[in-house]
């Protein structure tokens, strides 16, 4: 039986080349209605958080949210999904350096912009902004990963960097650790405290 995960799965096959066949049909049997683009897994898992935190079966809904593999990859998935493609409505979040790539790529699909949220450099920055350094350390503490960051810290590269931005690219520093933090850090929010863009992205689903 087709599932939401599924549908992610034909659709990125069909990104890279495949047949649009299956995808179609999923779509059709899913009732999928908005498909949320995404540069990567990290910004899928907090958005799923977020959802979840609020009572929220975005599959259940029709929302497939989908992480499209980098910023560049937008034209291709609009194309698809959007109205040259299976007609689905469009959202999504990205990161202030990459908006020229969604402009272009939405306009070449005729999708609509405005339904994107900007994040000013990127999601785990607008996280960590939302929590504040000493909580996000808390919560790297608790995960076990304190040792990590203390030696990540002491890297010469490092110094001359604000906590804030030394803690974004901490994220960044092993396979799977933003994933994880995506998910960590929205489950930490307060409920008035959630980034904007984030916010409004669920909130308009």
């Amino acid at each position: 039986m087709a599932d939401m995960g599924s549908f992610r799965e034909a659709v990125t096959a069909w990104a890279a080349g495949g047949p649009g066949e299956p995808a179609r049909e999923m779509a059709a049997r899913l009732s999928v209605r908005v498909a949320v683009l995404l540069e990567g897994p990290s910004d899928a898992a907090a958005v799923g958080a977020l959802a979840a935190s609020r009572g929220r079966d975005l599959a259940a809904e029709g929302v497939c949210v989908l992480s499209m593999g980098g910023a560049m990859s937008v034209g291709r998935f609009a194309h698809i999904l959007g109205p040259p493609g299976l007609g689905i409505r469009l959202t999504g979040l990205c990161d202030e350096a990459e908006r020229p790539f969604y402009t272009r790529g939405l306009e070449r699909a005729g999708a609509v912009q405005d339904t994107f949220f900007v994040c000013a450099a990127d999601l785990e920055d607008e996280l960590i902004r939302a929590l504040g350094v000493r909580r996000v350390e808390e919560l790297v503490e608790a995960e076990g990963d304190l040792r990590a960051l203390q030696t990540f810290l002491n890297q010469p590269a490092q110094r001359g960097r604000t906590s804030q931005q030394q803690l974004r690219r901490f994220l960044g520093t092993k396979k799977g650790r933003k994933i994880r933090y995506g998910r960590v850090l929205v489950e930490a929010l307060d409920p008035d405290r959630v980034p904007a863009p984030l916010d409004g992205l669920i909130t308009g689903l």
